[in-house]
């Protein structure tokens, strides 16, 4: 296919800089907002679970969620390569807004299958927090890349930490208004990640990732340009500024085709011919099937050995000593990954879940030291999610970069669910000393691809 440029080289270029700076704050307020979201429908939703349709099958409510989230990732990602980074986040929270809602209506019904339905459609708002990671790459310089991903994710803690009171509330409230017990979070979730939606929808512009099309666009050579590099840069030139602060004149764009090859399939051929791209993805899944495998079966673990009316007090304590190892250390990683190389960081971060397993399997009933694999484990998944994520999105080109990104969450996701449904089966038979140890076994080979050498450099800044 022949590119389209009608466009004269010397239109004005956009204030990447300034664009990338408001990208990273609107993100930010917007990851808390959904985090609060995900974050209280995880902490009620096995008890809602159970209380409709029974304890066994309350931990495979909560993997619909999982489920969903990588599922998912499919159409958004899809519908972010042909148009954008804004149009895709904002289907991401709609759909974990209508997921919520079903549950609410699940609850008051007390309707088995729509309860898994509500909780397969709830994974949107996980999947937008996920994707949000990447859009504050999109623009950032190389050499920082890793920070500000990382100052994303970081956002998350701030709605972990918050979302169990938001719970507690939410809950009292509705049940005023009528609403079963549990069942309210539910709809504060909803409406969080309505909130979410209407902020990206209508402050994320221009789009990131439509904006560093255009100016790869128009930085290559005509003869160079991939024939499907962007679907809609007439409309990123008539939003984005122009260095100086108006608007860039409608006849600045170039104006390319939309690539219609940017599925899953195409991703896979891309992920297939780039190391680079191997090892992040690989990354990725790796330290999130290591996690969920063991943090999963902690509780139970902590059940065996102390009385019921202890238990839930050293599980939230425990869980959360956890989820401050997986996400208040992120700037951290970013730094590191950015200072010392993704490879590096990764290799570091499978490190940190070797120890892991080993402290959190051989702890035996000695709560502390449990506690203590609980957050190498949170910062063995950080430094393999931070510099992973990082790894992959600048080692394919920008015009197929979401749907690689999207194949990404869905081996994470998938990963994830089987560690989930695995883990329990290998905990009642064998215990908890051999999950550790079979976590270990399934991370040890990541070492090996990590210390492959493999070129980091993004292809768009390459060519």
């Amino acid at each position: 296919m022949a590119t389209d440029l009608t466009a004269p080289r010397t239109a004005a270029r956009p204030d990447v800089a300034s664009i990338q700076r408001r990208t990273l704050r609107l993100l930010f307020t917007t990851q808390i907002i959904g985090g609060i979201g995900v974050t209280i429908g995880i902490a009620v939703g096995a008890l809602l679970a159970a209380r409709i349709a029974g304890t066994a099958v309350a931990g495979v409510a909560q993997s619909a969620g999982v489920v969903g989230a990588a599922l998912l990732a499919i159409p958004v990602t899809r519908i972010m390569a042909r148009h954008g980074r804004r149009p895709g986040l904002v289907l991401a929270y709609a759909v974990g807004a209508v997921g919520g809602l079903l549950v609410v209506v699940a609850a008051a019904t007390r309707w088995v299958p729509l309860l898994f339905l509500g909780m397969l459609l709830f994974g949107g708002g996980t999947a937008a927090n996920l994707q949000a990671r990447y859009t504050a790459v999109d623009l950032a310089e190389p050499a920082r890349r890793g920070r500000q991903l990382s100052l994303i994710v970081w956002a998350t803690t701030i709605g972990a930490v918050a979302a169990p009171n938001f719970a507690a509330l939410a809950d009292r409230v509705t049940t005023g208004w009528g609403l079963p017990p549990l069942a309210g979070p539910f709809a504060f979730s909803a409406a969080a990640f309505v909130l979410a939606a209407v902020v990206l929808l209508g402050l994320l512009r221009p789009d990131p990732l439509l904006t560093a099309r255009r100016l790869v666009a128009a930085d290559a050579p005509a003869a160079d340009l991939p024939p499907a590099a962007d679907a809609t840069a007439t409309a990123v030139a008539a939003e984005a500024p122009a260095a100086g602060g108006g608007a860039t004149p409608a006849a600045a764009p170039v104006k390319v085709r939309a690539p219609r090859g940017a599925g899953m399939r195409a991703a896979w051929s891309v992920v297939r011919g780039q190391p680079a791209a191997r090892l992040g993805i690989a990354a990725v899944a790796v330290g999130h099937l290591v996690m969920v495998a063991v943090m999963a079966m902690t509780p139970v673990r902590l059940g065996e050995s102390h009385a019921d009316a202890d238990v839930l007090r050293l599980v939230g304590i425990v869980l959360s000593l956890h989820i401050a190892g997986m996400y208040a250390f992120s700037p951290v990683v970013g730094w590191l990954t950015d200072r010392l190389g993704r490879r590096a960081v990764i290799l570091g971060g499978v490190g940190l879940l070797l120890a892991a397993c080993a402290v959190a399997g051989t702890a035996g009933h000695h709560t502390p030291r449990l506690s203590v694999g609980l957050v190498l484990l949170g910062l063995g998944w950080s430094g393999t999610m931070v510099a992973g994520s990082t790894l992959l999105s600048e080692s394919v080109a920008a015009e197929v970069r979401p749907s690689v990104q999207g194949l990404s969450d869905l081996i994470m996701g998938l990963a994830g669910a089987g560690a989930a449904v695995v883990s329990g089966f290998v905990m009642q038979f064998a215990g908890y000393p051999v999950l550790t140890l079979l976590a270990a076994v399934a991370a040890a080979p990541l070492v090996a691809l990590a210390l492959r050498p493999v070129p980091t450099g993004a292809p768009d800044e390459e060519g």
